[in-house]
Parts: structure tokens; C-alpha cells; sequence
């Protein structure tokens, strides 16, 4: 049994539109909610076995935030260049080669790549994962690279405003 957990950046800020897309920091509303997803997670005693990061300064801020909260050391977060700006084919391709030791994987990351992914993983059917979304998929696998269109089952589906 393999679970994967598709976290989607919190709300990040407009007030600078001449930043680059990459440097974007989380606005208040994502301050707020990255924390209080983290503390959701610590409360079902969620702590997952490695965290991957896009790179983009709004994705490693809420890795870190939830990280602190569920209490994953803040520098074992692994970043990934190629989560930013992706295809659901080069995200599958990240969690195909994950080491095998690892049970539990959380990705951090974009719209519109993770509701893609959520669907290509379940076949749930999910809109939009929002904003500090958090979509679990379980896989009834022994290894990582068995990860495949429709081999998921949703686990849970939370997001700051449910």
C-alpha cells in the first residue's frame, strides 16, 4: 500500500504583478490557511514519509508551514523544479521513482497539473482542487513505479473552506 497526498499551494499574492510568476508569496488568506491545513493534518496524525516541493516561493512556503505544523523537519523537503510548470506524465514520472522505502509521499505544488494528476490517478471526477487543497489517493501497490492512470481510490478530499 502506497498514499500519496497532492497538496495544492495556498492563496498566494497579486499585489506585485511585475514579479515573476515564481517568486509570488503567499498573500494573508494563504498565511492563514496553510497553517490551519497543517494543523488538520497533525489531527488525523498524518505525517507523511517525504515532502516534494515545486520550487515556486508560494508551493515551499506552504511545504514549510505544513511541515512545521505535522512536525516533517522543514529541511528534508525535497525540491523539484520539474513540479512547477508540469504535465500529469512528468508528475507520474516523479512519484514512479520514488524510493521504496517510502509508504507515504506528499507533493506540493499547481493548478491546473494537480486536479489533472487527481483525476488521471482516480477517475473521481474532482473540479478544482482549491487553494491549500489537500487530495489523498491511496494505491493498493507494492511499488511506486505500478502508479498508473485509475490505479488510485480516493482516500480524502479536504480544502480550508469545507
Amino acid at each position: 500500500m502506497k498514499r500519496l497526498y497532492l497538496t495544492r499551494h495556498a492563496k498566494s499574492s497579486w499585489k506585485n504583478p511585475d514579479l515573476p510568476d515564481l517568486d509570488r508569496p503567499l498573500n494573508k488568506r494563504g498565511e492563514r490557511d496553510a497553517p490551519f491545513m497543517g494543523k488538520r493534518l497533525k489531527k488525523s496524525k498524518i505525517r507523511p514519509d517525504l515532502i516534494i516541493s515545486s520550487p515556486a516561493k508560494r508551493a515551499l512556503k506552504t511545504a514549510r508551514i505544513i511541515a512545521k505544523e505535522i512536525g516533517y523537519p522543514k529541511d528534508k523537503i525535497m525540491i523539484k523544479d520539474s513540479l512547477y510548470a508540469s504535465s500529469v506524465s512528468t508528475i507520474v514520472n516523479i512519484i514512479q521513482y520514488l524510493d521504496e522505502s517510502i509508504a507515504e509521499a506528499m507533493l506540493v505544488g499547481h493548478n491546473p497539473d494537480f486536479t489533472s494528476l487527481a483525476n488521471y490517478l482516480t477517475n473521481y471526477g474532482v473540479d478544482n482542487i482549491p487553494t491549500c487543497g489537500i487530495f489523498c489517493v491511496d494505491f493498493d501497490i507494492k511499488l511506486w513505479k505500478e502508479v498508473d492512470q485509475g490505479k488510485g481510490i480516493l482516500n480524502f478530499f479536504d480544502y480550508p473552506k469545507k
